[in-house]
């Protein structure tokens, strides 16, 4: 009786283990909701991603990876079997990316919406619905990575073909020109920089805006001397006809003197043209005085090649 006991309770406990090991299998495989299967195409290298991998869509878990294999019609492509659940509204315009989670490195795919086209994702006829993986973030980082060490590449040969040792001479050979060139533009630089502080107080001198002043005075001068001459010469004329008029009572007797008198305001006139061409000529005289007058023959300083 007491073996039988034994066997009951052994028996007994069996079932419960049993029916404990179905309650734990079906509460790690979580609830079983309606699913529908798709599979995500990709030619990239999906490394980290395994059967059982979370499917998420826009962050939200909401299937798993069922299968990873070749596709059978074209080596180059790899064909992802996902389960996903059937109340996600999946579209023709879903992509897929592989996503990696924080610091484990543990790899699962990650649904997209594009917004290009919102029709639903339908199967052909006996064929699951195919969706499209895009390169993932590590994807375009290598591969601008490759195509960035690619051009620093050719840059780098670029530069050692652009450095070499005849190029080095010659740019060596021009630096040397260009700084024995600034050297000797380096007097030039401060003499003209001494002429343009000359011509600067030049120009602030007294004499030349006194000599701008009077040559300013000039112009009026010699349009009053040019009326005098005129009003002078006028009066010759009367004068010339009054003594060649013979019937003026005693004129006769005035005409020696009147010869001289006109000697003498002929050669007057003379003299004043004379003084307004030279001052037309250099008005600076006003201030300076009157210009030397080339020695003549016979004279101290004379040049017979007349300067030339």
């Amino acid at each position: 009786m007491e073996n039988k006991s034994h066997a009951f309770a052994a028996g007994l406990f069996a079932l419960l283990l049993g029916l404990a090991a179905l309650l734990a299998t079906y509460w790690l495989s979580g609830s079983r909701e309606a699913s529908r299967d798709y599979i995500v195409v990709t030619k990239q290298n999906i490394g980290g991603l395994n059967p059982q991998a979370q499917v998420r869509y826009r962050g939200i878990r909401v299937g798993k990876v069922s299968d990873i294999r070749l596709d059978p019609d074209d080596y180059s492509n790899i064909l992802v079997t996902i389960s996903v659940n059937e109340d996600v509204p999946l579209t023709t315009g879903t992509v897929a990316k592989l996503n990696y989670q924080g610091v484990t490195g543990l790899a699962h795919i990650l649904l997209l919406e594009t917004g290009k086209n919102m029709g639903p994702l339908e199967p052909e006829g006996d064929k699951l619905p195919r969706i499209t993986m895009i390169p993932s973030l590590l994807d375009e980082l290598g591969e601008t990575g490759a195509a960035t060490l690619k051009q620093a590449r050719q840059m780098m040969a670029s530069a050692n073909a652009l450095l070499s040792e005849e190029n080095r001479a010659h740019l060596t050979a021009t630096l040397a020109n260009l700084e024995a060139a600034s050297g000797s533009m380096k007097p030039a630089l401060e003499n003209l920089n001494l002429t343009l502080v000359q011509m600067k107080k030049l120009l602030d001198d007294r004499n030349v805006r006194q000599l701008s002043q009077a040559a300013s005075e000039v112009g009026p001068l010699l349009s009053d001397t040019r009326v005098l001459i005129g009003k002078m010469q006028l009066a010759t004329d009367k004068l010339d006809v009054a003594i060649g008029d013979a019937s003026a009572g005693g004129t006769s007797a005035l005409m020696p003197r009147l010869n001289e008198l006109a000697v003498d305001f002929s050669m007057t006139s003379r003299q004043l043209s004379r003084v307004l061409r030279i001052l037309e000529d250099t008005p600076q005289g006003l201030v300076f005085g009157a210009p030397a007058q080339t020695p003549g023959p016979g004279e101290t300083g004379f040049n017979p090649s007349g300067g030339k």
